[in-house]
């Protein structure tokens, strides 16, 4: 079974893109744009092992969704995507995180 990150953003572009640039890693996408989906996933998903929240969405709904991730789920962890890198720096961030939290976790 593949691991499955969550990975949150506001234009579901933006998720399905960074998706298909990062089909070469074993990993299953899960992706959700809103508090609501996010509840979803995380309910209905049990093999998640990271979420990434990427940085269109405004602070205090990033905040938000960081109460909601360690409420529903405690034992996952959370990467906030900074903002300067723009949208185009999401895969490489998402790359990055899931080859450091979830592949080489994996590994062991």
């Amino acid at each position: 079974m593949k691991p499955v990150v969550l990975l949150v953003g506001r234009l579901p572009s933006v998720v399905d893109d960074v998706t298909t640039q990062l089909q070469d890693l074993p990993i299953e996408w899960l992706g959700a744009h809103d508090r609501q989906e996010v509840e979803r996933q995380l309910k209905s998903e049990p093999n998640i092992r990271c979420v990434i929240v990427g940085a269109g969405l405004p602070d205090n709904i990033r905040g938000d969704l960081v109460g909601v991730v360690a409420t529903l789920r405690p034992d996952v962890c959370i990467h906030m995507k900074d903002r300067q890198s723009g949208p185009e720096g999401m895969a490489n961030f998402v790359r990055r995180v899931v080859a450091m939290e979830v592949l080489e976790d994996a590994a062991v």
